[in-house]
């Protein structure tokens, strides 16, 4: 088995604390590095400086609250991991609502950087959900079937599917 296959799967031991400062340190480069060079990536991207400067900006505001998690962290656990996970995950949506609006006029450049952060950041967050021992991610958990009060299986998937209706 792979090590990314590995490490999205339920019980691993994934270290919230390492997750945060890897998050930190994302989001404050690519912050710095977005508002840094925003006029020459708004030409390479062919997105609005104004659309690139909201990134940076998101992405320097939520490494300092990522910094400010990371340093707070102690024995392991990371303050508000839930909300940073969430946080993540809604920013990939952002980003994939982002390439999809701007597709028509961005570049190949612009659209895979989007998508790429979404990538990034949606998968960032699932780990960071999964190491908080929160279970799966709230979207990847919808079908998945939950032990009923009475110890069996409930859900969509409580008996086995034989094809037969």
């Amino acid at each position: 088995m792979s090590a990314p296959s590995r490490l999205l799967q339920e019980g691993e031991d994934i270290r919230p604390t390492r997750l945060i400062w890897v998050d930190w340190v994302a989001a404050a480069v690519a912050g710095v590095l977005v508002l840094s060079l925003r006029g020459w990536l708004a030409d390479l991207y062919g997105l609005p400086a104004a659309l690139l400067l909201v990134v940076g900006v998101v992405n320097l505001a939520y490494g300092g609250v990522s910094f400010t998690l990371a340093v707070s962290s102690r024995g392991g656990r990371v303050p508000f991991l839930r909300a940073v996970a969430a946080a993540n995950m809604a920013w990939a949506v952002c980003c994939f609502v982002l390439a999809g609006v701007w597709s028509g006029e961005a570049s190949a450049f612009g659209i895979a950087q989007l998508v790429g952060e979404g990538l990034f950041v949606g998968t960032l967050g699932v780990l960071e959900w999964r190491a908080g021992g929160l279970g799966a991610a709230p979207a990847l958990d919808a079908g998945r079937s939950r032990p009923s009060a009475r110890g069996g299986q409930a859900g969509p998937s409580a008996a086995p599917d034989t094809g037969r209706r």
